[in-house]
């Protein structure tokens, strides 16, 4: 079980990996509305939207999207698009050519 600081050190981590351009990438991803994102992440539509406006936006609220997101397998770094997790097994050699890991705008 980890402690109070180990959770607080990984909340930061994952407040500073997920960022607006991912939030607006992963719905699309998902194709998710703004609305739908509200109901599965439990954040009123309001935050999300100031959120993808790259408004102040609570940390609690961005870490349910985040959280959300990376339950369904959603894995992301500064400076590139949101990508799906996989084990190293299952990665194949023809994974590079798709796309999945470009740089995000």
């Amino acid at each position: 079980m980890a402690s109070l600081a180990m959770n607080h050190i990984l909340e930061r981590i994952a407040l500073f990996q997920f960022t607006p351009t991912h939030c607006v990438q992963a719905r699309a991803m998902l194709g998710w509305s703004v609305e739908q994102l509200s109901r599965e992440a439990q954040v009123p539509v309001e935050d999300i939207q100031r959120f993808e406006a790259q408004q102040e936006v609570a940390d609690a609220a961005r870490l349910a999207v985040a959280y959300r997101f990376e339950a369904l397998g959603l894995v992301f770094f500064p400076g590139f698009r949101p990508g799906r997790s996989a084990s190293l097994n299952e990665v194949k050699p023809e994974s590079a050519a798709r796309g999945d890991f470009a740089m995000a705008d």
